[in-house]
């Protein structure tokens, strides 16, 4: 059974839009392919450490249809982000950063920071949809240098469609972000069917992969126009040239990389990565949807945050009702982990969660 792929919780769970569960396989693989290598690397472990760090971005480009020279490791999407702020392009009449009012806050915090950088930010207020391509086309102005899209917003789960808004950027010389770390592992993504600049992500969520194993993809096409000022040997294009005169670019992603990386993160989030391929990100997504609309048509649908329709929704449920207190508490003593946002409650079901745990959630709501 997929679930005993995954380490079980105390109570039902269902707090995988913060953290996943931890597969079964991680301390083993973590042995092997990290403190193994520490112990009985010759001369030293960095030629393994090396090899598991291209493991991780050869999993990602496996999950994500793509090419693993295209990914950079990162410690988290505020880090990447970060980075591809320093290495925009400097254009005369854009200086505009677009992003909405429901991204997650720690978006918001590092795009703030590219003030400093001669540009400002505008934001698509709460009321605005983000989900009707219209309302990009409105937003996306003569001015606009870059636009942060988030796929999938934490506090309502709405479903962005990336492809068309990254198709009107493109077309209009606008540079695009796209955040996926409420999507990846609970939606199917084909990087080859978007036309994005850059998609950053975690593998803490869905993918099940731990803190500390972000990332971030860079289009072929703009790498060479991007210039980070955060850098390090291993951003080199010759890292063991040591020339301390001489800098040169990569010429892919790895620009973006800077010095000695931690290996740790990546080798536990290599193996989640793998698992979750394995299981395939279709066969979660077919049952997240199943056991979330379970708990819609037991409610009334204004009580739902969330859109009701399947392909308007990430894998979150965002609930509120008129009594949330009490609801809440029910919740509590049926052991249900999730959590509390200010537009609702949150609850994520994963591929290990099942329909009986659902029906326990029903019975509390229903409270």
């Amino acid at each position: 059974m997929t679930a005993n792929l995954f380490v079980p919780a105390e109570g039902i769970y269902l707090l995988n839009h913060s953290v996943g569960r931890m597969p079964t396989s991680a301390r083993d693989h973590v042995g092997a392919q990290f403190f193994d290598a520490w112990e009985n690397g010759t001369p030293d472990p960095w030629p393994l450490w090396m090899n598991a760090l291209g493991e991780f971005n050869q999993a990602l480009a496996e999950l994500f249809n793509t090419n693993a020279e295209q990914f950079c490791p990162q410690t988290n999407i505020s880090s990447a982000i970060s980075k591809t702020l320093t290495a925009l392009p400097k254009r005369d009449g854009k200086n505009v950063i677009l992003m909405t009012e429901n991204d997650f806050p720690s978006v918001g915090f590092t795009l703030k920071q590219a003030e400093r950088l001669g540009f400002s930010v505008r934001f698509l207020p709460t009321e605005a949809d983000p989900q009707f391509v219209d309302t990009w086309a409105d937003a996306l102005q003569d001015d606009v240098a870059c636009a942060l899209v988030t796929h999938v917003h934490f506090n309502t789960s709405r479903q962005i469609p990336v492809t068309e808004i990254t198709r009107l950027t493109r077309d209009r010389g606008i540079f695009s972000i796209v955040d996926i770390a409420q999507s990846s592992g609970a939606v199917p993504i084909d990087f080859q069917q978007w036309q994005a600049d850059v998609v950053v992500g975690s593998c803490v969520k869905w993918l099940c992969g731990g803190p500390g194993a972000g990332f971030m993809w860079v289009d072929a096409d703009v790498v060479t126009c991007l210039e980070p000022a955060d850098v390090g040997w291993f951003s080199h294009k010759d890292p063991f040239e040591f020339d301390i005169h001489n800098f040169e670019y990569a010429d892919n992603a790895s620009r973006f990389w800077g010095g000695t990386p931690s290996v740790l993160p990546y080798v536990v989030a290599t193996n989640s990565i793998r698992q979750m391929h394995s299981i395939g990100i279709a066969k979660v997504r077919e049952h997240n949807l199943r056991l979330t609309q379970k708990v819609l048509d037991s409610i009334e649908p204004e009580y739902s945050v969330t859109p009701v329709k399947p392909e308007l929704r990430g894998g979150t449920l965002v609930l509120k009702f008129p009594r949330q207190d009490q609801v809440k508490a029910a919740l509590d003593e049926a052991g249900v982990l999730f959590d509390v946002r200010p537009l609702g409650l949150r609850m994520s079901p994963h591929i290990y969660n099942t329909e009986q745990e659902i029906d326990r959630v029903i019975e509390c709501l229903k409270a």
